[in-house]
């Protein structure tokens, strides 16, 4: 399906102009790299969405995979910033330090698709896909061990692994299932030469998204 994307999109466009936007950012990312590992920003989010695909997720799940990342990519003019310049710079130095508002891609990106009309649990996928993690970095040592060099220096930007407290709170989300496995997907995709669906596969699940029909 080919439709036209608009640069600034809102609540006020067709679904089918406000997902060809969306996704206009991810494909700009093609020759983007993910936190300085060998694939791209766009094969990130696909092979996210086609594990989420593969273990039978529902559509809402799979389109917060697919986009959790688009916090780093909406354009400055819109409710949210690009932030992703100022994080990938900031894994590169040392002593750094960041304020969490300023790379808090997820709650930007979650805030920014929720403008847009995409469902309310595929923005609280979005916006937790970051506290996932650290829930899971206090959770499971063997988890935190195998982070990659990008993800672990970005666990340090947003906070480090969960106080106790913290996990007990979490743990009484109803989406807490959910949450953590998207995080799950998140760390297994990023793996050079996979081969994974366009986005065009996933353009009419995200246009009934935006029509609430999932």
């Amino acid at each position: 399906m080919t439709v036209t994307a608009m640069t600034k999109p809102t609540a006020t466009m067709t679904p089918e102009q406000r997902v060809a936007t969306v996704f206009q950012l991810l494909q700009n990312a093609s020759k983007t790299s993910f936190m300085g590992e060998e694939i791209t920003q766009l094969e990130h989010a696909l092979q996210g969405a086609q594990l989420a695909k593969k273990d039978g997720a529902d559509e809402a799940t799979i389109l917060a995979i697919l986009l959790h990342d688009i916090g780093h990519l909406c354009p400055s003019t819109e409710p949210c910033t690009n932030t992703s310049s100022k994080v990938w710079a900031a894994f590169h130095k040392t002593n750094v330090t960041a304020d969490i508002n300023e790379i808090n891609h997820a709650r930007l990106g979650a805030e920014y698709l929720h403008k847009l009309g995409f469902s309310e649990k595929t923005c609280e996928l979005i916006d937790s896909h970051i506290v996932a993690k650290r829930y899971l970095s206090a959770k499971d040592p063997e988890y935190l061990a195998k982070l990659s060099v990008g993800s672990k220096q970005s666990l340090k930007l947003h906070g480090g692994p969960f106080t106790p407290a913290e996990m007990r709170e979490f743990e009484k989300d109803p989406l807490f299932k959910v949450k953590v496995q998207i995080r799950k997907w998140e760390e297994a995709a990023r793996v050079p030469g996979v081969k994974t669906p366009t986005l065009d596969a996933y353009c009419e699940m995200a246009i009934r998204n935006l029509k609430q029909v999932v």
